[in-house]
């Protein structure tokens, strides 16, 4: 019986509905968070995941995370399959309830079922399922829940000094992050199976302009406002340089032979004609063109608590993306550099870019030029169950809990096994946020065949 058949079909489907409907909304204050929410995800989740939490060893990590330990046959090479289960507070205007987990129209719609219920339950149901059948890994097996991955909390970090106290030394390690991804270059038909080698660092910063303040009446030139609205104009206009990093050449020598014929050359010949492709990307929309370069973003705004008061102190926050190949360090330069006199830089969290994990490669001609085998082990793995895409290595644009664990491993990969639109990539952390029935069971059938396949 496969897990589109009768009651596992339903099964699957119905635990993901379930563990949707909790709503697990992280917040950087402490205070803010509902504890009585997490307390019910895990008890639900030893509900839905009977056999899991019974031959499994559990540890607790911090207030709601969670380090599973499968024993298998071996332990020289242990695996860490991660997710989080918390989600981001909820925004604008959903067709279905945004803790509903209700199915129409195929899908099963809920904040969560993207980012990151939907890789934590396929992950929980293909151990399930294998303990059900019997079934011992190969090698230990590793399962870590993060519970405070949206505000860039203490979970991972505190499951990496686990593993480190326990002397694991991960193979390799997967996160959220890839996915089947449809329509994500132009003209390229194809979906590619996308594997984030590496992360974007990520850095914030809060640009602070001072001054006297006053009464509206007898507004002043130049005020904390004014300066804060220059400087963002500033940022705006004066973009980080360009640059295509390694994973990224990669990525489009792959997608030569599918890409539109007057493009091929170019992809094919990435590395040589990087400038070319570089404004092939920065011209083609801001999902490609941030493959491309460090970005900046301006996220909150603050100025005058009323409207006929003159802001004394003006701020506008800002969300940097680090590429890879420039650092914290060189990125502040350019900021202060940019917004220039009279307005403040105050670093509210710095991130590096991630090491890049090993990766395969391939020639001219479409075979592998190098191979490496954790990687070629998810690239066969894509192949087997999503025959019609594309795997490739890629630079990921966001950030994830797995960036904590290039401490202890050097093969750190982000890949979500889910067949994702455009227009669903861009529900995460929006709204209308949904996953396609037949698509979880994909990403679950993925999870399994991949445990399966350690050797």
């Amino acid at each position: 019986m496969t897990l589109r058949e009768g009651a596992e079909h339903s099964r699957a489907v119905g635990k993901l509905q379930a563990l949707v409907r909790i709503p697990t909304v992280s917040h950087r204050d402490p205070a803010l968070v509902d504890t009585a929410a997490f307390d019910d995800f895990l008890a639900e989740l030893e509900r839905q995941f009977p056999l899991l939490h019974q031959h499994l060893d559990l540890t607790r990590v911090h207030t709601h995370g969670l380090l599973l330990h499968w024993r298998g046959a071996d332990d020289a090479r242990p695996v860490v399959l991660m997710a989080h289960l918390d989600v981001v507070p909820v925004e604008g205007e959903w067709q279905h309830p945004p803790f509903s987990g209700a199915i129409a129209d195929g899908s099963i719609w809920g904040r969560g079922t993207l980012d990151d219920k939907g890789c934590l339950v396929g992950i929980c149901e293909a151990v399930e399922t294998l303990l059900e059948s019997g079934h011992t890994p190969a090698q230990d097996v590793w399962l870590s829940f993060g519970c405070d991955e949206e505000v860039f909390g203490h979970a991972a970090p505190l499951a990496v000094d686990e593993l480190r106290r326990r002397g694991v030394r991960p193979w390799f390690v997967l996160d959220e992050g890839g996915a089947i991804a449809s329509e994500a270059f132009p003209g390229v038909g194809a979906p590619i199976g996308v594997i984030g080698v590496t992360e974007k660092g990520t850095t914030s910063v809060e640009l602070r302009a001072e001054g006297r303040g006053g009464h509206a009446s007898t507004p002043a030139r130049n005020g904390p406002t004014a300066r804060i609205a220059r400087a963002i104009t500033r940022l705006e206009k004066a973009p980080l340089p360009a640059s295509l990093p390694a994973p990224t050449i990669e990525l489009f020598r792959r997608l030569a032979p599918h890409a539109p014929l007057p493009l091929r050359p170019l992809m094919a010949n990435a590395e040589r004609l990087r400038p070319a492709l570089t404004r092939v990307l920065l011209a083609a929309g801001p999902e490609t063109a941030a493959m491309a370069r460090t970005t900046a973003a301006v996220t909150t705004l603050s100025g005058s608590p009323a409207l006929n008061v003159i802001a004394g102190t003006a701020k506008a926050g800002v969300n940097l993306r680090l590429m890879v190949g420039d650092t914290v360090e060189e990125v502040l330069a350019h900021v202060r550099r940019t917004v220039g006199k009279g307005v403040e830089v105050d670093v509210l969290e710095s991130g590096e870019a991630s090491p890049v994990s090993p990766y395969s490669t391939v020639d001219g001609r479409g075979g592998h030029a190098t191979v490496d085998e954790a990687f070629a082990l998810l690239e066969e793995t894509i192949t087997e169950v999503f025959p019609d895409a594309v795997p490739a290595p890629y630079v990921m644009m966001a950030a994830t809990d797995s960036r904590h664990f290039t401490a202890i491993c050097e093969r750190v990969y982000r890949f979500a096994p889910f067949r994702m639109t455009k227009a669903q990539r861009e529900s995460i952390h929006s709204y209308d946020e949904h996953i396609g029935v037949e698509a979880f069971l994909d990403g679950v059938d993925w999870y399994r065949r991949l445990i399966e396949r350690l050797s």
